[in-house]
């Protein structure tokens, strides 16, 4: 699945880029069809796989943005890359510049000739078909909103910045907040009242509510309750959220809405490490919107649409 955005961004920031695609695996591989990577001079993200196979695909993909053009290409993974897992990855590589990004399709299934092959049919779904590749552009990413830039707002931002999933938007008080690097495709915003943002946030967002302040916290639960969202957690005990609640019931808000926010968050059978507290949020907010989890405590977790 091609992600658009990375693709956009990638090409605003470097100019002309090298998408890297697996086409189909045989045997033992260390990536699956349809992961990618983008390489652009002096960089690259993402991975199909790592070690030598990488390698080889990212020089592969310099020289296509040399001027060598798209091209297909099977690495069989035996001693001759000098690994062991005894498979074949087929790769595809595409240059891409603005021109090239803004001509394809928005969202659907996207299907083009293999470089070099002529005539042919195009799949009717995504995958090969005498000579020809489709596949989808993946949709885009869903909003998140995380407030907060303190140990578990870091742990929670640096686990889900590299999820294709999410489109992240990050908000504290002050610059000094943050840490001095921000995750690629990370959007931050320093408000001296956070809270004042709540109505400028998609109705359809997700939000993690992660602050030093617990009147901050207090007034972002009730600006967006005001507003409206997709899904919402709150850090903090049963014993906050008891008081939180008694709290939004005197601003106004009826109980069925209040109690869609999710509080605590996280996993308890994780622990409260913020990196264990991170990796049962984004554990939740990965499973489908009409799913539940029940964590540690016994309580379920659904995310709403």
């Amino acid at each position: 699945m091609l992600d658009r955005e990375a693709l956009d961004r990638a090409i605003a920031e470097h100019g002309r880029v090298a998408r890297v695609v697996i086409l189909e695996v045989r045997g033992s591989v260390p990536r699956g069809a349809g992961t990618e990577m983008l390489v652009w001079d002096g960089g690259q993200s993402g991975t199909i796989g790592g070690g030598r196979l990488e390698f080889d695909a990212a020089e592969a993909a310099r020289q296509a943005l040399d001027g060598g053009g798209d091209l297909a290409r099977v690495y069989p993974l035996g001693p001759a890359l000098g690994q062991c897992c005894g498979g074949s990855v087929r790769v595809l590589t595409e240059v891409f510049d603005a021109a090239r990004a803004g001509a394809l399709p928005q969202a659907g299934l996207w299907a083009r000739p293999l470089p070099g092959v002529t005539g042919g049919h195009a799949p009717a779904a995504e995958g090969l078909s005498h000579g020809w590749f489709a596949e989808y552009i993946a949709p885009a990413r869903r909003p998140l909103w995380v407030w907060g830039a303190g140990h578990v707002g870091r742990a929670v931002v640096h686990t889900m910045a590299p999820l294709p999933d999410f489109a992240i938007t990050w908000v504290d008080t002050a610059a000094s907040r943050f840490p001095d690097a921000i995750p690629e495709g990370v959007d931050q915003l320093i408000a001296a009242e956070p809270e004042r943002l709540a109505p400028h946030a998609p109705e359809t967002a997700m939000h993690l509510i992660l602050t030093y302040s617990h009147d901050l916290d207090l007034a972002l639960c009730h600006g967006l309750l005001t507003r409206g969202f997709g899904f919402c957690g709150l850090i903090g005990s049963a014993t906050k959220w008891a008081r939180f609640q008694k709290r939004l019931l005197t601003l106004g808000h009826a109980q069925d809405q209040i109690s869609r926010i999710t509080c605590p968050i996280g996993n308890p059978a994780l622990g409260k490490h913020p990196q264990a507290i991170a990796v049962g949020v984004a554990a939740a907010l990965l499973i489908s919107p009409n799913d539940q989890i029940t964590i540690g405590d016994g309580t379920q977790w659904a995310r709403h649409s």
